[in-house]
C-alpha cells in the first residue's frame, strides 16, 4: 500500500492537466481498471479493489458547537483538578511548613502583667495587655458551656475541626435572611485563629486556620479544645476568659454563673463591642435572646425557663461596684510609666509598683466628690444635653510630696479625662497666696494697710481702662493685708501687685511649683493664669511643709520581675520660701477659715490655713487647704466653661466638698498645729483704721517687721517698744465678730 501513494499522486496531478485523460480518470471513480494501459501512462504492479471513499455532507453548526462544548469542558475539568491538587499539596504538605506548631500550647506561658500596690503594699490593680484568669474546666458550669456550644458550634462534639455540614448550614441561613447570621467556623477553628493567626480576612489565613484546627483535633481532646476556648476567648471591657468576663460584668466567679448570666456571656463573643450590655443594653438583650433559642434546639435548656429569662432583666453588677478605686491615680501612674519604661515593659514585663495612694483617703474623696456634684446639680438649672458639672479632689503629704489621693471627674466611666492633672483653668482667689508671699518677701506685713478704694489702669492707646472690682463692690477705705485676704478684697490685691511688681510674683510662683505660663499683667493678682489642681494643692503643701517645696510623687519604688530595683524615690525638697516667711502666711490663711470666706471648714475644729477662688460668671470653684500633715485642693466646674449657678462660689460648691472628704479623714487622727519658728512673733492688732482695738485680729510677724502700736485686748492699745509675742495661733482671745463680708471666696 506504501507504493501506491505516489501513483496516486502522480495520477491525480496528471488528470488535472491533461484532458486525453479524462475518461480514464471517469472509469478509474467508478472502480472499473483498464485491461490495456493507455500511452503514457504507469500503472502499478497491483491495484486495490477498495473503491474511494464517498465524500461526506458538511456537519451541522450545532454538531460544531457541541464537540467544542464537550473540549472547554474537559480542559476546565483537567484545570480545576490540577490547581485542586496543587491546592492540596501547598495546603496539606508545604503550608504546614510556615505554621506553629500545636505543641506550644504545652509551653504556652500568659504574658506576665505588671502589679500596682497602695501605700500599705496591698495589691490594687494590674496592668496587662489582656485581663485573664485561668480556670480549669471542671470550674466552668455546665449550662455556660452549652451556652457557648450552642451558639459557637453545635456540632462540636460531632466533627474533625472543620464542619462542613456547619458551613452549608451557615451559607443557608444566610442566604435566606439576606445578611450574615451565622458563621462556619468552628470552635477549633476560633480558637487555632485567636492562639496563632492574626485577624486579617483572606483566603490564606482561612486555609491556615482549617489544617490548624485539624492538628488541634488530632492532638487534643474536646474537653481540652473548649477548656483552651473558654479561657482565650475576648468577651468586650478588657475581659479575655469567662473567669474575667464573669467578674466584669456580673461580680462574681464563673462557677456561680446561673443560666440567666450564662446566656449573656455566650452571645459576647461573636462582637463584644456591639453587644455591650453596658454600652448597648438593648442589643445585648436581642443577642441573649437568640442565645436561648439555640440552647432550647440543643437541649441544654427547656423551652418554659427560656422563656421565663428572656422576660428578666440583665443582670448586670452594679455601676458603683464597676468602679475601681482610684481609677484616675491608676491611669495616671500608667501613663506616668508608659513614657518613662514604654508599653511593653509595663504591661508585659512583671513589674511591682508600689505607689502611695491611701485606699481609705481615695474612697473617701470619690464619696465626697459625687456628694457634691449630686448636691450641685440638684440646686442648680438642669444640664444642658450631655453636660454635667465635673470636679477633681488632689492630695498630697506636704513632707514627702506624695500624692495621697485623686479624683479626675465623678466617674471614671464616665469620663476617663483626669481634670486633677489634665485640666488647666483659672484658679481666681486661689492665687492670692502667691502674691501675697511676694509682698512679704519685699517688706511688707500682715499689719501693712493699702487703700481699698476704686483704680483704673489703661489697657491700650485706645484709652480703654480696666477697673477692677470687690466681688461685693463694696469699698473698705483703708485694708490690712490681713482683712484683705481673709476677705478676698480684689482691689487691695491688685494695688499690691502693682508696688511689688509682676516678676517677683512669677519668681515665687516658680519656686512654688507652678510651671504653667503666667499672665504678665496686673491681672494675674486675680488667679486669671490657668493652673492645675496638682500645680496649685502642691504650690500650698510648701507653706505646709514650712517653706520646702517636694515635687509631687505617686509611685515610692518599683521592681522588676526578679525583684531586682528599678527605680526608688527618696524625698528631696528645696527651699521655696523662709520658714518664718511660709509661717507668717499660713497664719494670714488661718484667717480665712475662722473669720473669711472659707469659714465653713471651721466645723473640723482643728488649725486648718486654707483659701477660696471663684472666676468670673462663676465658671470656677475653687477651694485649696492644709493642715500640718495633708494639703488637699478642690475644684468644680464645667468641661466647657460656662456658669455653674448665680452666687455658687467657691465657698457655697468647693468648701462642703473639701469639708466632706477632710472630716472622715481627719477624724481619728489628733489635733495638731502649725509648728511656730523662732523668727515670728505673735501680736494683736486692730483692723479698725480708728487704732482704737475695736477690731483686734491676732496676727504673725518675722521679728523686726512688727508694728509700734498694738492691741492687748478688746479696746485696749498697748504701745510696743520691742517685739514681743501675743497670743499664740492655738489660744486666740475671744474678739467681737467682724462685719459680715460677702466678698468672692
Amino acid at each position: 500500500m506504501g507504493d501506491r501513494v505516489p501513483v496516486f499522486i502522480s495520477f491525480l496531478a496528471g488528470a488535472s492537466h491533461s484532458t486525453t485523460n479524462a475518461p480514464l480518470a471517469g472509469k478509474l471513480a467508478e472502480g472499473r481498471v483498464p485491461t490495456a494501459a493507455a500511452p503514457g501512462i504507469m500503472w502499478p504492479m497491483a491495484v486495490s479493489n477498495t473503491p474511494f471513499p464517498e465524500s461526506h455532507p458538511p456537519r451541522s453548526r450545532a454538531h460544531v458547537w457541541l464537540r467544542r462544548g464537550l473540549i472547554a469542558i474537559g480542559a476546565l475539568t483537567l484545570f480545576v483538578g490540577s490547581a485542586v491538587g496543587v491546592g492540596a499539596l501547598w495546603a496539606f504538605m508545604i503550608l504546614p511548613r510556615s505554621l506553629p506548631s500545636v505543641t506550644e500550647l504545652e509551653t504556652l506561658q500568659p504574658v506576665q502583667g505588671s502589679k500596682i500596690y497602695d501605700d500599705n503594699d496591698e495589691p490594687m490593680t494590674e496592668l496587662h495587655v489582656e485581663r485573664r484568669i485561668f480556670v480549669p474546666l471542671a470550674q466552668i458550669p455546665q449550662v455556660l458551656r452549652d451556652a457557648i456550644i450552642a451558639t459557637e458550634d453545635r456540632r462540636f462534639y460531632s466533627h474533625w475541626g472543620v464542619d462542613p455540614i456547619g458551613i452549608a448550614r451557615a451559607v443557608v441561613q444566610n442566604y435566606r435572611r439576606g445578611r450574615i447570621v451565622e458563621g462556619g467556623s468552628t470552635i477549633t477553628q476560633q480558637l487555632a485563629k485567636v492562639l496563632f493567626l492574626t485577624a486579617d480576612k483572606s483566603l490564606e489565613r482561612k486555609l491556615k486556620e482549617a489544617v490548624l484546627a485539624l492538628e488541634l483535633e488530632r492532638r487534643y481532646s474536646k474537653d481540652r479544645i473548649i477548656e483552651m476556648y473558654l479561657n482565650q476567648v475576648y468577651f468586650g471591657h478588657g475581659a479575655y476568659g469567662v473567669e474575667a468576663a464573669a467578674r466584669t460584668y456580673f461580680g462574681k466567679s464563673v462557677s456561680e454563673l446561673t443560666a440567666r448570666e450564662a446566656a449573656l456571656l455566650a452571645g459576647l463573643p461573636r462582637a463584644p463591642s456591639n453587644y455591650s450590655p453596658f454600652d448597648h443594653a438593648n442589643a445585648a438583650k436581642r443577642r441573649r435572646e437568640l442565645v436561648l433559642r439555640r440552647m432550647v434546639e440543643y437541649g441544654a435548656l427547656r423551652e418554659e425557663d427560656a422563656k421565663r429569662i428572656a422576660r428578666t432583666d440583665l443582670g448586670l453588677i452594679a455601676p458603683e461596684r464597676r468602679r475601681t478605686t482610684g481609677q484616675y491615680f491608676l491611669d495616671y501612674v500608667q501613663q506616668t510609666l508608659e513614657a518613662k519604661y514604654g508599653a511593653d515593659l509595663v504591661f508585659k514585663g512583671g513589674l511591682n509598683i508600689y505607689t502611695t495612694l491611701s485606699p481609705s483617703m481615695q474612697l473617701a474623696a470619690e464619696q465626697a466628690m459625687r456628694d457634691g456634684l449630686k448636691a450641685l446639680e440638684g440646686r442648680s438649672a438642669k444640664a444642658r444635653p450631655g453636660e454635667n458639672p465635673e470636679g477633681a479632689i488632689i492630695t498630697i503629704e506636704p513632707q514627702t510630696g506624695y500624692v495621697k489621693a485623686m479624683v479626675g471627674g465623678y466617674d471614671f466611666l464616665r469620663s476617663e479625662f483626669n481634670r486633677a492633672v489634665q485640666a488647666k483653668r483659672q484658679p481666681g482667689s486661689a492665687f492670692k497666696p502667691v502674691i501675697y508671699i511676694a509682698a512679704l518677701e519685699a517688706g511688707f506685713t500682715p499689719a501693712t494697710r493699702i487703700e481699698d478704694s476704686p483704680v483704673s489702669y489703661p489697657t491700650g492707646s485706645n484709652g480703654q481702662t480696666w477697673k477692677p472690682e470687690n466681688y461685693d463692690r463694696i469699698f473698705r477705705g483703708p485694708t490690712t493685708l490681713q482683712q484683705a485676704i481673709e476677705e478676698s478684697v480684689n482691689v487691695v490685691t491688685v494695688k499690691l501687685q502693682e508696688r511689688i511688681g509682676i516678676n517677683k510674683t512669677v519668681q515665687v510662683a516658680r519656686r512654688l511649683g507652678i510651671t504653667s505660663p503666667l499672665d504678665i499683667n496686673l491681672s494675674l493678682a486675680l488667679g486669671t493664669s490657668d493652673l492645675s489642681l496638682l500645680e496649685l494643692t502642691s504650690a500650698y503643701g510648701v507653706l505646709a511643709n514650712q517653706g520646702v517645696w517636694m515635687p509631687p510623687v505617686t509611685v515610692r519604688y518599683i521592681t522588676d520581675a526578679q525583684g531586682k530595683l528599678l527605680e526608688e524615690h527618696v524625698p528631696e525638697g528645696r527651699e521655696a520660701v523662709a520658714p518664718e516667711t511660709a509661717y507668717v502666711i499660713t497664719h494670714m490663711l488661718r484667717g480665712v477659715v475662722e473669720r473669711g470666706t472659707g469659714q465653713a471648714a471651721k466645723v473640723l475644729g482643728r488649725p486648718i490655713a486654707a483659701k477660696t477662688g471663684t472666676t468670673n460668671d462663676y465658671s470656677n470653684a475653687w477651694f485649696v487647704g492644709f493642715t500640718p500633715r495633708l494639703a488637699t485642693g478642690v475644684w468644680v466646674g464645667y468641661d466647657l466653661p460656662r456658669s455653674l449657678g448665680r452666687d455658687e462660689t467657691g465657698s457655697r460648691v468647693a468648701v462642703p466638698i473639701w469639708v466632706g472628704y477632710m472630716g472622715k479623714i481627719l477624724a481619728e487622727s489628733p489635733k495638731e498645729d502649725f509648728p511656730v519658728p523662732d523668727r515670728v512673733a505673735m501680736l494683736l492688732v486692730d483692723e479698725d483704721p480708728s487704732g482704737e482695738c475695736i477690731r483686734p485680729v491676732p496676727m504673725a510677724f518675722i521679728k523686726g517687721t512688727e508694728p509700734q502700736v498694738s492691741c492687748s485686748g478688746f479696746g485696749q492699745r498697748r504701745a510696743e517698744t520691742s517685739p514681743t509675742a501675743g497670743p499664740g495661733p492655738s489660744s486666740p482671745q475671744p474678739l467681737p465678730p467682724r462685719p459680715k463680708s460677702d466678698n468672692s471666696p
